[in-house]
């Protein structure tokens, strides 16, 4: 039986891999190219192996390798992180015995604390918008709810009219694994969306099937990403902040300063739609790291 399948090449497997991450684990488009990607390069990394005949040593082989030419152990991890949910897949479909990257362990990696901005920066890109534009009240709208809510770029993008529940004070959001939460949004960001809603998108002709998308480009069509990323580097460029801002930054931003001002940790990870509080925690080793920059930076005898 074994031998059988062994005829079949890494396509195959990776599609149907692919299947079972859409059909069983209902992950999104993007989760799904993602791990397609993962196997895909340990396909070609792994030579003449079949999926079902490469062994962990290969494979503690090839990490070795990815290390000598300098790939990040973050990046190395990803990696091995797929190949593991590859695997635990074959396994499940029988079309293994033993898994090979079972007792492979992933690199240590240091957990990089991410930019955030201070208040006064986010007011200063604020204040550098030009309200008399069309673009302008629209871009104002899209700062105030990446703030406010703590939105990743794609759950922005994809926000609908129809989750807005301004008179609650929540929107309900679709994130990763198309996993709805509820997440709480703040006077200000609702005062600047119904005046964009008002004004500037009430005069655009909307393009059919996007007409409940919250956020618009000029030709009445949902924006992209790359137009947020190139809306938030024009801000911070005009604003004359010399960080790394880009989208994120506002959600990061978000996090700490909930955390800095007492917030529960929880709550904090509920409102981000984090799976694993582990990864909200990295929002409180920023924090200490602020309180002795603090310290260091404004103490006489620090």
């Amino acid at each position: 039986m074994l031998e059988q399948k062994d005829l079949k090449t890494w396509k195959f497997y990776i599609n149907e891999f692919k299947d079972y991450l859409n059909l069983e684990k209902s992950l999104s488009e993007n989760s799904i190219l993602a791990y397609e990607s993962d196997v895909l390069k340990l396909s070609n990394y792994a030579n003449e192996c079949t999926p079902l005949t490469i062994e962990d040593t290969h494979i503690s082989k090839i990490i070795n390798e990815l290390n000598e030419v300098g790939l990040a152990p973050t990046s190395q991890s990803r990696l091995l992180s797929g190949w593991k949910a590859f695997y635990k897949f074959l396994i499940l479909e029988e079309y293994m015995e033993t898994n090979p990257t079972e007792l492979i362990e992933s690199p240590r990696t240091n957990r990089k604390i991410p930019e955030v901005l201070h208040l006064f920066e986010i007011e200063k890109m604020l204040s550098v918008i030009d309200h008399s534009t069309n673009e302008g009240v629209r871009n104002r709208a899209i700062i105030e709810t990446l703030y406010s809510c703590g939105l990743r770029v794609s759950e922005l993008i994809d926000l609908q009219i129809s989750q807005c529940h301004f008179n609650d004070g929540f929107v309900t959001i679709t994130g990763k694994g198309d996993k709805t939460r509820l997440v709480p949004i703040g006077l200000q960001a609702i005062k600047y969306i119904n005046l964009y809603m008002n004004s500037t998108r009430g005069h655009l002709e909307i393009e059919s099937g996007h007409e409940d998308y919250l956020f618009l480009n000029r030709r009445g069509k949902k924006l992209s990403r790359v137009m947020v990323f190139i809306i938030t580097k024009n801000l911070k460029e005009l604003a004359g902040i010399h960080k790394n801002v880009s989208p994120h930054t506002f959600r990061h931003s978000f996090a700490t300063h909930l955390i800095e001002g007492g917030a529960d940790l929880r709550a904090v990870q509920d409102m981000l739609g984090h799976a694993s509080i582990t990864t909200t925690e990295i929002y409180t080793h920023l924090d200490r790291a602020y309180l002795r920059q603090t310290m260091e930076q404004f103490h006489p005898r620090a």
